[in-house]
């Protein structure tokens, strides 16, 4: 934006600011003025009217004529002749009209509408005091009234509210008129003015783009006044001195910035092979940073191939490299796609997490959607297998929640950006319980109560607690589903109602669920094993101690 548009910006409000104020200030003055003295006039004529039509009535008093008809409306007559003499304009008229709304007595030829009848005898009635406005005969009036009780009339002194108003109009038309004059002088002058103040300003900016134009930085501006633009053009001169000084210096160094960036490209595209985006963006910015390891609270997926040393056997070396790396292609995508951070293959298996380098608030619900996505997957690229003629892949998910260890770990010459501690461990054998389980992709409890929070609708089947090899503290252990039918929902309800009567000793009453569950879900492995067990259970009870933990003695 132009330093004039900003002088505009400025001054101009204020200019008009202060004329509006002004203005208004005698445009509401003089109006006052205006409606106070017509409104007067008004409320005057209607007081003689009335003293006039008190003297009518009190002379038929006096002479005992108030009984006569004649003498009544010879008053009347006369009352209505006095309006007549006190009417100063064509638009102006008085109106009498008596308690049901119809006119009595005019001065001039009004006809009130139907509709109008009600809204008048209403205001009327209320005997408001001051200046109304009504529609009257189509057109808004403004009218004063008073009730004078001999007659029974309502008398009304109206006259149209545009030519009530009509000096009030004209000021506030004059006052708009000299409003926008004074405005209209006032941008005048501040388009002389800001063209006055900003030519020195405007001279620096031509030699500066001449400057950039040409590279020249031997161009001057002209020093016009002793004041602020006139410092400014002999800093910029002084300015321009001195850049042309260090210009080649600025070339080296912007040389060498060039030649930087190049060479951090090509380490991005290579290393972005081998290490996760989000880390070498981290590297870049904080190299120190990388060098120490954190505790961090992440989720952890380890996926592995299911008797993968049999298929290695049966397919040549170049077909197994080429299976292998279209499976991993895809489950990779899946995973990087959720913000998942791919960190080693191990052999035939692959070790993810979720929430390092950069943490999202959906990591471990993104965990546990990449495992399910990895199953979905599986049947398109068994799909091609079988088109092949190759064989077709198996896979177990285990995924865990917890605090661990994440940083880059190895030595000066080599080091990895990985996780480690208990919590990677146990995910680890998490995927070696899927095969003893029966089942794809098996979620600790503690990921569970973390997921259960984002998507609490989430299908879930708790299927033991076990301790595994080398442990002794027992973790519930669930399978999840993105979604069921409606059997295996009933099904899976029943099931988890008989787990929790297992962990509170109801043997009897667990296996008769377990059976519940067998009958919608034959074949179910997990059903048939729990109902087995329970039954055990119920001839020869456990120990006291026991606490429903399954203690694994393998990997």
């Amino acid at each position: 934006m132009k330093i004039r548009v900003k002088i505009f910006l400025v001054v101009l409000p204020l200019i008009i600011v202060s004329l509006c104020l002004a203005e208004t200030a005698s445009y509401f003055s003089a109006v006052n003025g205006v409606s106070r003295i017509t409104q007067q006039f008004l409320s005057f004529k209607a007081s003689e009217l009335e003293k006039y039509a008190e003297n009518q009535w009190a002379l038929l008093v006096e002479n005992d004529y108030a009984g006569n008809p004649d003498m009544v409306d010879a008053a009347k007559q006369a009352v209505e002749n006095y309006g007549r003499s006190i009417i100063l304009s064509d638009t102006e008229l008085i109106l009498a009209l008596d308690p049901e709304g119809n006119a009595a007595m005019s001065t001039g030829s009004i006809e009130i509408l139907p509709g109008e009848q009600p809204v008048l005898a209403g205001l009327l009635q209320a005997e408001n005091q001051g200046i109304m406005t009504a529609k009257i005969g189509g057109t808004e009036r403004v009218f004063c009234s008073f009730f004078f009780p001999p007659f029974r009339w309502y008398i009304l002194l109206i006259e149209e509210k545009a030519v009530f108003y009509r000096d009030a109009n004209r000021i506030a038309f004059q006052t708009i008129v000299t409003l926008a004059a004074a405005i209209t002088a006032a941008v005048i002058l501040l388009v002389l003015f800001s063209r006055h103040l900003t030519r020195p300003l405007s001279r620096v900016v031509q030699t500066m783009k001449a400057i950039i134009s040409s590279a020249d930085l031997s161009s001057r501006v002209e020093v016009e006044y002793r004041d602020e633009t006139g410092e400014l053009a002999r800093t910029f001169n002084l300015m321009t001195g001195e850049l042309d000084k260090a210009y080649s210096q600025i070339k080296r160094y912007a040389f060498d910035a060039v030649l930087a960036g190049k060479k951090e490209t090509r380490i991005r595209h290579i290393f972005q092979k081998y290490v996760p985006k989000d880390l070498i963006d981290k590297f870049f910015a904080s190299p120190e940073s990388m060098l120490v390891g954190e505790n961090r609270e992440l989720t952890i997926l380890f996926s592995d191939i299911r008797g993968f040393t049999t298929i290695s056997e049966s397919m040549a070396p170049d077909e197994l490299v080429n299976s292998l790396n279209r499976y991993f292609s895809g489950q990779v995508d899946i995973i990087m796609n959720r913000n998942g951070i791919v960190d080693k293959y191990i052999g035939d298996a692959i070790m993810a997490f979720w929430g390092a380098p950069v943490k999202h608030d959906d990591d471990a619900l993104s965990a546990v959607l990449s495992g399910l996505d990895m199953i979905d997957a599986l049947e398109g690229f068994n799909e091609n297998q079988r088109r092949l003629g190759k064989k077709e892949f198996n896979i177990g998910i285990g995924i865990n929640y917890g605090i661990v260890t994440v940083g880059n770990i190895g030595s000066d010459r080599k080091m990895d950006y990985t996780v480690i501690g208990d919590a990677v461990n146990l995910a680890s054998r998490m995927e070696g319980l899927t095969k003893t389980y029966h089942s794809e992709l098996l979620i600790s409890e503690f990921l569970y109560e973390k997921i259960r929070s984002l998507e609490p609708k989430i299908p879930a089947r708790l299927l033991d607690t076990v301790a595994v090899k080398g442990k002794t503290k027992g973790v519930k252990i669930y399978t999840v589903r993105r979604g069921i039918s409606p059997s295996e929902t009933k099904a899976w309800a029943i099931h988890n109602a008989g787990m929790d009567l297992y962990y509170r000793r109801s043997f009897a009453e667990a296996a008769l669920r377990f059976r519940e569950t067998l009958a919608l879900l034959p074949g179910d492995f997990n059903a048939d094993n729990l109902c087995k067990r329970c039954e055990a259970y119920s001839r020869t009870p456990p120990p006291p101690e026991w606490n429903g933990v399954e203690v694994m003695h393998s990997k």
